[in-house]
């Protein structure tokens, strides 16, 4: 697992699913999951450590992931949508249970340090870097839920408009829209 997911930035990708021949191969031969495994892995970690803000609960809720993944593999088909997305569904479900028994226990975990320090690193520049990412969860956290959602999985993930939408049950133009709004949301935050 990583211990500092870092945001970035893909564009929509055009056209079939990259990973179609990995799945049918999976299909066959369950040894064969491994490459989507470790394909996806830090993925899905990124995705679950920023909704949920805790290493432990990210591992685990990763770990579920991928087992919900492999144990409904078969169920996988290529019918307009990309395993990337039926993946991220499945991740999506998985934090949605996280925060249900979060809800239930009335507790919330402090969050982990976001990055490990190199030996020769600029003391005054990881403090700076830290105090920014910070700032960033902390407005992050302050968006409605499918705002959040849309943000983490466009930027930390960098999963498409349509494959976004397939996550959230919405369109690829309400993604973008949604997108267009949390951005600006937390640009306004960020500026306070």
């Amino acid at each position: 697992m990583t211990s500092a997911p870092r945001l970035n930035s893909a564009p929509d990708q055009p056209g079939g699913d990259p990973d179609l021949l990995a799945v049918r191969a999976a299909q066959s031969d369950r040894a064969e999951f491994g490459r989507l495994y470790r394909r996806y892995l830090d993925r899905v970690y990124t995705y679950a450590f920023y909704q949920l803000g805790d290493h432990h609960d990210a591992e685990d809720a990763t770990e579920r992931t991928f087992m919900a993944a492999l144990a409904a593999l078969d169920s996988f088909r290529d019918e307009g949508s990309t395993f990337r997305a039926w993946l991220f569904r499945i991740a999506h479900n998985t934090v949605a249970n996280v925060h249900r028994t979060r809800a239930r226990r009335r507790w919330q975990p402090f969050p982990e340090g976001f990055e490990r320090a190199a030996p020769d690193a600029d003391p005054a520049g990881l403090v700076a870097r830290a105090d920014e990412v910070r700032e960033v969860l902390r407005a992050l956290e302050t968006l409605p839920e499918d705002r959040r959602q849309v943000v983490v999985l466009r930027f930390a993930d960098g999963l498409s408009s349509a494959e976004i939408g397939e996550v959230l049950g919405r369109s690829p133009g309400a993604v973008r829209v949604l997108l267009h709004r949390a951005l600006r949301d937390l640009a306004e935050r960020l500026r306070h």
